[in-house]
């Protein structure tokens, strides 16, 4: 049989040999160079989860609370267009009216650093608070700052100067310069003749207060001075605050009375109490003579 016809004789394939897997893996060692790193590596990554769970998580520092409003008041200076004399990059006009205090406007200029507030519309301011914090500003904390007030930057007039030291948290402006004289609190004018007889002496005192009332498009914080002689200020919040005309009628809807028919037929009906009231004179004996 020629060659290339002849079958070549192939050896049978052994068979494959297999090992049992131990009946315990916790026997089986791993002291090789990849087994023992590991295992050191997933132990320290398992202890500082266990560290990190006892410590738990870092406390964020936490804000002052602002103030609450007064039921009768509502905060406006949304309603007005926001500028300063200067400012650095990231810290201008919306970190100023941000709600954070966190957030601040540092000026980029030479004193005075000026805070314009412009409506679009005459506004009757009844109440003004800034946002200071000597703690975390210092040089940049002012300390000598002046209001200023106008329907617009020609015909401005300084209203009132305010003077701090080391000023921490809300502060309320000082309205003793303001000329003019608003109503009451509550929108009610009116004398003692006017109360009804079931208003007590804090509802009484509460009528008789008067709120200066600033009339004006434009108001002006005008920085001065800083603390330490600083160039620049930090200025944290502003807020401004007019009369909520709606705060009657929800006190009139709340006790079922109309608003303003309450005050009138309460004053007519002390009116009479008090006439009733009077006690007759004694004239004496008349003597005829």
């Amino acid at each position: 049989m020629p060659p290339a016809t002849r079958r070549r004789h192939q050896p049978q394939p052994e068979p494959e040999q297999t090992l049992d897997p131990p009946s315990d893996l916790d026997d089986v060692s791993h002291d090789g160079p990849t087994g023992g790193y590991m295992e050191s590596v997933m132990a320290d990554i398992y202890a500082e989860a266990e560290d990190d769970e006892d410590e738990g998580p870092p406390e964020s520092p936490t804000e002052p609370s602002t103030p609450p409003l007064p039921p009768n008041l509502k905060e406006i200076s949304s309603l007005a267009s926001w500028t300063v004399s200067s400012s650095k990059p990231g810290c201008g006009v919306p970190q100023l009216r941000s709600p954070s205090t966190s957030l601040f406007w540092q000026s980029d200029g030479p004193q005075p650093h000026y805070l314009n507030i412009h409506f679009f519309k005459v506004v009757e301011i009844v109440a003004m608070r800034i946002y200071l914090d000597f703690d975390q500003d210092e040089s940049y904390t002012p300390t000598k700052i002046a209001f200023l007030a106008g329907m617009g930057e020609m015909d401005l007039q300084e209203w009132g100067v305010m003077s701090f030291v080391e000023p921490r948290g809300w502060v309320n402006v000082d309205f003793e310069g303001v000329g003019a004289v608003g109503g009451s609190d509550d929108d009610v004018s009116g004398s003692d003749d006017e109360l009804g007889d079931d208003e007590d002496e804090f509802e009484i005192g509460r009528r008789r207060k008067k709120l200066p009332v600033l009339r004006a498009m434009l108001v002006q914080v005008k920085i001065l001075e800083n603390h330490q002689n600083g160039k620049d200020t930090h200025l944290r919040g502003l807020q401004i605050f007019a009369r909520d005309k709606a705060f009657k009628e929800r006190r009139a809807n709340s006790t079922g009375v109309p608003a303003g028919t309450g005050t009138r037929v309460g004053a007519a009906a002390s009116k009479r109490k008090r006439i009733r009231d009077m006690p007759e004179p004694d004239f004496g004996i008349v003597e005829l003579r």
